[in-house]
């Protein structure tokens, strides 16, 4: 890898962070930190960078790499014309114009982004899945007898915990079909019910394109809120006063049995082969209070702030921040080209 790259840093235009980060709330900054903390650490890392705010139009973004020839390309698009799967387009587009990124290529990305799908293709690997059923929308809202409750619903496209509250627990069939019936309204896309793990959130970093390295198990700790009935929210995930004020944490997962740790680490290796996941991810398993893990989804390109999840993990495996960027970069530029 050259030692000064020119990288084209893609992103949502509301996210285009500041020179500065003094003077803002950290809920403020909470919108647009995972940004700023790569943009300066690339800068820092003395290469060149350019953003550019991508909202629904493919052109600028051939302008940029025609003006700017960046030798990678660091994308933290997370949807495109508000639509989050549509990510994966523009991700298609730099490679049609064979341009290196950092991330998870489209493959990785159609396959994940469908929880139903990376559900079904997890399941076929022999990785307990909880059970699910998908609500269209403008169809009848009706329980499979299979299917038993509790359930937690959620959209079936949609990330970061949008539409998720502790209402979105359900146990009996009237709350399923009102809350099915207000998450289509309200956010306009088909619904996902699973079955209900009551237990513990862990989250699992994977790094890596052919060889994976997966990082040390990760715990949200849900704080005054409990544990096992206790879930990732909405406002669990992203409101900092919030977080605050119930005491709400993650760190390294204790108390977790070598055997269950392999079985972990095993796992996630898998799934991320399963659904063409490559780059650096993030897996979410639920532990269940009788000891069984259960997979929930798989995240390509999570959040990278240095102060979240994946990269405090990274940070417990000895990766510090800028090496975490440095690698991700060379995971870019290294990527297998198709065709």
């Amino acid at each position: 890898m050259p030692r000064a790259l020119r990288v084209l840093h893609l992103t949502n235009p509301h996210f285009l962070p500041p020179e500065s980060d003094e003077g803002y709330s950290a809920q403020e900054m909470n919108v647009w930190k995972t940004d700023y903390d790569v943009v300066r650490t690339l800068r820092r890392l003395g290469h060149e960078v350019r953003s550019l705010g991508v909202d629904d139009e493919l052109g600028p973004i051939r302008e940029a790499i025609d003006a700017f020839r960046p030798h990678v390309v660091f994308n933290l698009l997370e949807e495109f014309a508000g639509i989050p799967e549509f990510d994966q387009h523009v991700v298609s587009y730099l490679e049609l114009l064979g341009v290196p990124y950092t991330g998870c290529n489209p493959r990785g990305l159609t396959l994940s982004r469908g929880k139903a799908l990376s559900k079904k293709i997890v399941a076929y690997h022999r990785i307990r899945t909880p059970g699910f059923a998908v609500f269209p929308r403008r169809r009848k809202v009706r329980r499979p007898a299979r299917l038993a409750l509790p359930l937690i619903v959620k959209s079936l496209t949609e990330e970061a915990s949008k539409g998720i509250a502790q209402a979105s627990i359900v146990d009996d069939d009237d709350k399923l079909e009102a809350r099915v019936r207000f998450m289509h309204e309200h956010l306009d896309t088909d619904v996902i019910a699973e079955q209900f793990i009551a237990g513990r959130e862990l989250y699992v970093g994977v790094l890596g394109n052919e060889r994976l390295t997966v990082l040390p198990v990760w715990e949200l700790r849900f704080g005054d809120l409990g544990e096992g009935a206790a879930i990732a929210t909405a406002k669990v995930k992203h409101d900092v006063k919030y977080q605050e004020r119930r005491g709400i944490t993650h760190g390294r997962a204790q108390d977790i049995p070598d055997a269950l740790r392999a079985i972990i680490v095993r796992c996630s290796r898998r799934i991320c082969r399963a659904l063409a996941i490559d780059g650096y991810a993030r897996i979410d398993y639920r532990l269940g209070e009788d000891g069984q893990l259960y997979f929930l989804e798989a995240n390509p390109n999570p959040e990278i702030a240095w102060n979240e999840e994946f990269a405090s993990s990274a940070a417990a495996a000895g990766i510090e921040y800028p090496e975490l960027i440095r690698k991700i970069v060379s995971l870019g530029l290294r990527r297998r080209r198709y065709g």
